[in-house]
């Protein structure tokens, strides 16, 4: 049986609004995710006996965390128990994707091996039990089994699929000095009244009120760009604003904090566009990228071409 080789793709959240905490602990979202052409690599091959083994490649860090707490690791676990699959499995984790910074390469790593699985041992999962086992991996974990433009509402692993948005060159900025860990990113945000708060997640149910959160964003077929995160993060790290302001300085149509960050991405019209401020940032990591639509995303991942 032949070894596969999947593309895991980053995400940015053209929208993310926070609404409030909700009964489970957890809080409640609306955000609009993107796919991005930014991506870590992952291969998988049968391998004899019943283990898994796993190596990374790109990220040090990584490399050296027990496999237990990885979470290509556990999507293995996961999709051979369901699977019903005993042999042992060889995986091989490529990053490019920056870790914390907002950009969700590991639950793109850990949806990819969710659909390797089913690719390597020729089995499906059907399609409500795949969703409940990314969700339990993760809260962004579910988007990647799509992919393109989609609507997340919940912890944000409701998802609905949207029309594609007009395609974009995005350049992302990632400092090599600022890390934010998400938990904080939701500490730092102002608190609201519960009452407030009960309120927003009434509306939230409603179809009306979500598609008109889905219009905000593509009104006159442009980005409107919005992070709730950008409220708490910017004042604790003033840098992140100024990488804003750069970006938008230097001839983006739009920029934002990436997720919790700590990235910020922009909106380009053209490459030469997004690489000319690209060198406006010399100690950053710096990714020049597109947009990825549901098909190109869906046929790269499944195995039907790359992008």
């Amino acid at each position: 049986m032949p070894a596969i080789r999947l593309r895991a793709y980053a995400k940015v959240n053209l929208r993310l609004e926070i609404l409030g905490r909700r009964p489970d602990g957890y809080h409640e979202l609306r955000t609009i995710f993107q796919t991005i052409s930014l991506h870590d690599t992952l291969e998988l091959a049968p391998l004899r006996g019943s283990r898994v083994e796993m190596s990374v490649e790109g990220n040090e860090s990584l490399a050296g965390e027990p496999l237990e707490g990885n979470l290509v690791y556990r999507a293995i676990e996961a999709a051979r128990r369901e699977l019903g699959w005993r042999r042992g499995v060889r995986a091989r984790l490529i990053k490019r994707i920056p870790v914390g910074r907002g950009l969700g390469g590991g639950s793109s790593d850990a949806a990819a091996a969710l659909l390797g699985m089913m690719r390597l041992t020729r089995k499906e999962i059907p399609a409500a039990r795949l969703i409940e086992i990314a969700s339990s991996l993760g809260a962004d974990v579910p988007f990647f089994l799509y992919g393109g433009t989609a609507l997340g509402i919940g912890r944000g692993d409701e998802i609905y699929p949207l029309p594609d948005a007009p395609p974009k060159f995005v350049l992302v900025v990632s400092p090599q000095d600022i890390a934010v860990r998400t938990a904080n990113a939701y500490k730092w945000l102002s608190a609201k009244p519960a009452g407030a708060r009960r309120d927003e997640l009434t509306k939230r149910s409603s179809i009306h009120k979500l598609w008109s959160f889905c219009a905000l964003c593509w009104s006159a077929r442009r980005a409107a760009l919005a992070n709730d995160f950008e409220a708490a993060v910017f004042p604790r790290h003033p840098r992140l604003r100024r990488i804003q302001r750069e970006l938008l300085r230097h001839g983006a149509e739009e920029a934002a904090l990436a997720g919790s960050g700590s990235a910020v991405f922009a909106l380009f019209r053209s490459p030469a566009m997004a690489r000319r401020a690209a060198r406006k940032f010399p100690k950053d990591s710096v990714f020049i990228c597109e947009t990825l639509s549901r098909e190109k995303f869906r046929r790269a991942l499944m195995g039907r071409g790359n992008v």
